[in-house]
């Protein structure tokens, strides 16, 4: 290790920086001495330093490493930026583009009326920039606050180098705290968990281990169990029991599980946790968890035994009349399912594809709205929103839509919060509420929705239990149908036109545990066999650019399309066939950089941590953020909400004013800043989980050894189930087969059955 040096100077010019994490690569130009004269020539520094700018001045330590590839550079292991103090270095710090709205022109008008005293006015004298032409009371103002917020910046990032925060966490930590960010960290860095996106338990540990918090600090083992409650939350539990939660958090914690269980019981004494006993097992919830379960499960009690709006005339008249006025005949299943339906205060329909859950849904509309009562139908994400609208002929909304989700501001840090707007207080204005693809909702989200009904509304709950449960906390449509406290009609029947295609039999098969029946002539259902998954990764690609788009051409109305027809489902991330490598494999072949006739690059890019992001690359949300804005461009409408799943296409990259414009749905423009690109990935290809509530023209899915937990029957099942008219499946046909044998359903922990079966002998009292 060399000797670590310091020195003063300024960026001359920059060779590469990254927004997101601060890796800068960049000229370093010495400060001059007294006399003028440099003290050695420029050097190349590269390290970590966030907001890093041409004409930007720096005290830098550091240690001169030989790179074999660039040469001689010093590595800077600490850095403070500094004041520059001369005209010139003024001016090139103003200009440097870290004051908003100064450009060159006005930079070094602004130095040649105030000189050396620039900063002083800039900071306590704004309503002297006004002297400069151009310059009005908002944009002087708007100069002095962003100076300000820049010196405050640069000393929070300054302070928190040292705790190995990047450059993309300290701007989130400035922008939930502000000036007392440092103050905050050095308080309870475990607090970042909850408040800071990004920033998990581990990194926030890593934080307290550097500023010499204790291993056995309260903070921190409280913490510790509150992120094992909320990492098992995140893998769909809403509860664990007090035996596997002392050790899980002993072993994050590194401390006995006796300590745990102690902090456990502190906790429940204050409402950090919340205990109960589930079939003789001693259980603990987060709080959130806890109220939403016993709420959602009240509330179904409550709508299940309320009095009900009649209907015009019995159901057997009724449903007679909506076969002849539609022209479709009903089958005995589907006509007891839509009496059901009426009949009942909540009610579940479920089953496979081509069982005819849309024909039930929209006689039941048909009967509801010819009675006189306002019925709204709704699904968890926007994708399948529209596709029930495309199907049935009637709008629909999302979830979050339908019970007016917004956000708001709350709390001393200035934090948002969201709340729905249709609750107990402010219910839905509906007769009946009607949800599909319920397999996908969450606890949380169906403790919003059965909130917003009334009782006296009936409540209608339309799904696949075999699909894969949602992505959130909670295992509620299984559970609703578990209880056997709400009514529910399991559809088995295939009917005659589902039936000719292959993709609906063989789910059915792979339902069963019988196996697919492959290659069937003429028909849609396909495995292309290859052994090795680099033979797939090529498999995959020759399909998705020319074997598909050359041989259905016509499959859809104005020619197929491969980067918008074409979805790549597979059940992992990493790994030659997992998504992050296809998405890569894909770009490059579906959407590869293009150039003018003088080289010069035709799309824009954008670099994101390991992402690159291009013009026309196809990209997918991967969090619920209720705040992004969007504009309609076919009605001129505009609203806030996309969502995790929510597919679109990148319009444009703008590398000026640092912003991606995404179009979903074809209309529906979203512009991101670059610092919220981490809610984007490329959707080439996705995992089957990400695929719920979706269905492509063409779906190719790659079938080779995955871990047994996801290599699952359900997996498979609702990989095939999202294609609507193809379905390629690519690899080995033995593990094609080993996922069918592989009934494993993973083990949630969640009391809603529980909570409703108990309702069997209250109601029975």
């Amino acid at each position: 290790m060399g000797e670590i040096k310091e020195y003063e100077g300024v960026i001359a010019e920059m060779i590469f920086h990254n927004k997101e994490n601060g890796y800068t690569v960049a000229v370093f130009e010495l400060a001059r001495d007294e006399s003028g004269e440099e003290a050695e020539d420029y050097f190349t520094i590269v390290g970590t330093i966030p907001g890093a700018a041409s004409g930007k001045s720096y005290k830098i330590q550091g240690v001169f490493v030989d790179d074999p590839r660039y040469g001689e550079q010093l590595k800077v292991s600490t850095w403070e930026e500094t004041i520059p103090s001369t005209k010139q270095g003024i001016k090139d710090f103003l200009s440097s583009g870290t004051i908003k709205g100064v450009g060159k022109k006005t930079a070094a008008a602004i130095v040649a009326k105030f000189g050396e005293d620039t900063f002083d006015i800039i900071e306590n004298h704004p309503e002297k920039l006004k002297q400069i032409p151009g310059i009005g009371d908002k944009v002087a103002q708007r100069i002095s606050e962003a100076f300000a917020l820049h010196r405050e910046f640069a000393r929070v990032s300054m302070s928190l180098q040292q705790y190995g925060i990047t450059a993309s966490q300290t701007m989130k930590l400035y922008e939930a705290y502000g000036g007392e960010t440092v103050e905050k960290v050095m308080e309870n860095p475990y607090r970042l968990t909850d408040e800071v996106f990004g920033i998990g338990f581990k990194k926030a540990d890593a934080i307290a281990g550097k500023i010499g918090v204790a291993p056995d600090d309260p903070f921190r083992i409280k913490s510790g169990i509150k992120f094992t409650l909320s990492w098992f939350a995140g893998e769909g539990n809403t509860y664990l029991p007090e035996a596997v939660l002392c050790e899980k958090a002993g072993v994050l914690l590194e401390q006995p599980r006796e300590l745990i269980a102690d902090y456990i019981a502190q906790m429940a004494v204050f409402g950090d946790v919340f205990m109960d006993v589930i079939e003789g097992q001693k259980v603990a919830y987060l709080a959130a968890y806890y109220m939403a379960e016993q709420n959602v499960a009240g509330r179904l009690r409550a709508l299940v035994h309320a009095d009900l709006k009649p209907i015009q005339g019995s159901p057997e008249v009724l449903i007679e009349r909506t076969e002849v006025s539609t022209g479709i005949e009903l089958s005995e299943q589907q006509k007891r399912a839509v009496k059901n339906c009426l009949g009942e205060g909540v009610s579940v329909i479920t089953g496979g594809p081509g069982t005819g859950k849309t024909t039930i849904i929209n006689s039941i509309i048909n009967i509801l709205e010819d009675s006189g009562l306002k019925t709204a139908i709704a699904a968890p994400t926007g994708r399948a929103a529209k596709r029930i609208t495309e199907t049935s002929g009637h709008p629909a909304s999302t979830i979050h839509r339908l019970l007016e989700y917004s956000f708001f501001e709350s709390g001393g840090e200035g934090h948002s919060r969201g709340q729905f707007g249709r609750n107990a207080e402010n219910p839905l204005e509906y007769d009946a509420v009607i949800v599909d693809e319920a397999s996908m909702i969450d606890l949380m989200l169906m403790n919003g929705l059965v909130n917003a009904i009334l009782p006296g509304s009936r409540f209608i709950i339309v799904g696949d239990d075999d699909q894969l449960p949602s992505v959130g906390a909670g295992n509620v449509l299984r559970d609703i149908i578990a209880s056997e406290y709400v009514h529910c009609t399991k559809l088995n029947q295939i009917f005659r036109q589902a039936g000719e295609s292959m993709i609906v039999v063989n789910a059915h098969r792979i339902n069963k545990g019988e196996y697919p029946d492959c290659n069937a002539k003429d028909k849609d259902f396909f495995l292309l066999r290859c052994q090795g998954e680099k033979a797939m990764l090529e498999t995959i690609k020759e399909l998705c650019l020319t074997r598909l788009p050359g041989y259905y051409a016509d499959l859809v109305p104005g020619g197929l399309k491969s980067v918008r027809d074409i979805q790549v489902l597979t059940p992992v991330r990493k790994g030659t066939i997992g998504c992050i490598n296809l998405n890569k494999e894909l770009q490059q072949i579906l959407n590869p950089q293009t150039y003018d006739a003088f080289g010069n690059p035709e799309k824009m890019e954008k670099t994101y941590g390991e992402k690159l992001f291009r013009e026309g690359d196809k990209v997918m949300q991967i969090r619920n953020n209720y705040e992004l804005s969007w504009k309609n461009h076919e009605d001129f409408t505009d609203g806030e909400g996309v969502f995790n799943g929510d597919v679109g296409f990148i319009r444009t990259i703008d590398t000026e004013f640092n912003e991606v414009i995404v179009v979903f749905d074809d209309v529906r423009y979203v512009t991101y800043t670059f610092s919220q690109l981490d809610e984007l990935e490329l959707a080439y290809a996705i995992t089957v989980h990400k695929s719920q509530g979706s269905e492509f023209p063409i779906v190719v899915m790659p079938m080779s050894w995955f871990p047994p937990i996801l290599a699952t029957r359900n997996l498979l099942y609702t990989g095939v189930t999202r294609g609507k008219q193809i379905v390629v499946l690519v690899g080995s046909e033995d593990k094609m087969n080993a996922m069918v044998d592989n009934n494993r359903i993973s083990q949630r922990y969640s009391g809603l059955a529980w909570r409703l079966k108990k309702f069997f002998d209250i109601d029975a009292e």
